[in-house]
């Protein structure tokens, strides 16, 4: 393969990972601080936070108006 991922080696790599369990030594956040933040972690770019629908939402409220008015006019 161009990236250097041959089925053996993934098929050796996931084995390895199976035996290791990583998802039973993480524990999360501890401090108030850390929970926040990791909290946020879903809103890597956040155009699907609520706060950026809702706005849209208004937006969208605004134009239809506007286009109403107009049609009024």
């Amino acid at each position: 393969m161009a990236n250097g991922w041959t089925p053996e080696r993934r098929a050796k790599q996931a084995e390895a990972i199976k035996r290791w369990k990583p998802w039973e030594q993480s524990t999360g956040p501890k401090s108030r601080e850390g929970e926040a933040v990791s909290s946020q972690n879903g809103l890597t770019h956040g155009m699907r936070s609520r706060e950026w629908l809702e706005k849209q939402h208004e937006v969208a409220a605004l134009l239809r108006a506007c286009r109403d008015r107009l049609k009024k006019v």
